[in-house]
């Protein structure tokens, strides 16, 4: 009883940590989100039902899970923004860094994350309708 009530917890504290570091991915553009995000439902998942509920029911984050479980894709616009914020928030980051070999690690970073996000398959509107 008392390894599945530590179990219990330390699931609930993985999914509360990667949900807190999938969060920090919409916004820093190296780090993944939707790989957190689905850390966070599998931890939730087996830990708390409420919790489980809540992340895969959440008018923002949800969508990421949802499409992602669903139909292994990512929506166009999402899509299309992330590599948008990826490329201004490397380029600044870059030209203000006075280390050439961050600059060329940076770039390498961009150019993974672009052919990752570009291999993703994209969902369309169109396509959403006809599942539902």
């Amino acid at each position: 009883m008392i390894t599945s009530t530590v179990k219990k917890y330390a699931l609930i504290f993985t999914g509360s940590t990667s949900l807190a570091l999938g969060i920090v991915g919409v916004f820093v553009p190296v780090l993944p989100t939707t790989p957190f995000l689905l850390l966070t439902s599998f931890c939730y998942l087996r830990s708390s039902k409420s919790l489980y509920d809540w992340v895969v029911n959440h008018r923002i984050l949800g969508s990421f899970i949802y499409n992602y479980m669903n139909y292994a894709a990512v929506k166009r616009g999402t899509k299309i923004g992330s590599l948008i914020f990826l490329w201004i928030t490397l380029g600044i980051s870059m030209a203000v860094l006075p280390n050439l070999h961050l600059r060329i690690l940076l770039f390498v970073i961009g150019v993974g994350v672009s052919i990752h996000l570009l291999t993703l398959k994209t969902l369309n509107q169109g396509d959403i309708s006809k599942y539902l």
